[in-house]
């Protein structure tokens, strides 16, 4: 995993996940660590990440007709190591909706730094999880879906 590697002055190494490191570059963070901030590391998520630097990304992607039942159980079904690396990237509070009659898939999510899920197809989780998919969705030739971005243009908190 990329990251940014901070040694504290113990000698301990911390390697900070990808999402960090591009929110410190891209806010030009820079910190100093000592042994006692060791404990509060796990609290910089939410520090850095508050719903102010989330984006929220939407896409839609279509389904072929019938596979509804089967997309939403693979979906109940998702692989952890999938779960795990999308929530690595930053992304969470993302849902897929279906609209029945134009077989339409409708996603959104909110994405932390600069990867949202559609970014992260190199992966080889994530093309194993597009080849389990191909079957019942409009795919293109690398078995990624066909997506097509949204606009935002409205948005009530």
């Amino acid at each position: 995993m990329l990251g940014v590697s901070v040694r504290f002055t113990d000698g301990v190494d911390f390697i900070f996940p990808g999402m960090i490191q591009s929110l410190c570059e891209r806010t030009n963070i820079e910190v100093e660590f000592t042994p006692s901030m060791a404990i509060i590391i796990s609290q910089w998520k939410s520090l850095f990440f508050s719903d102010a630097l989330m984006q929220r990304i939407a896409f839609k992607m279509k389904l072929k007709p019938g596979c509804k039942d089967e997309y939403k159980r693979r979906h109940d079904e998702i692989w952890p190591e999938l779960r795990a690396l999308l929530k690595e990237t930053g992304i969470s509070d993302y849902a897929i909706f279906l609209d029945d009659q134009t077989h339409i898939l409708f996603a959104v999510q909110k994405q932390a730094g600069d990867a949202s899920s559609q970014d992260i197809g190199s992966n080889p989780i994530v093309q194993k999880w597009w080849a389990y998919m191909a079957d019942i969705m409009e795919t293109n030739p690398d078995n990624s879906p066909v997506t097509k971005p949204l606009s935002e243009v409205f948005y009530l908190e």
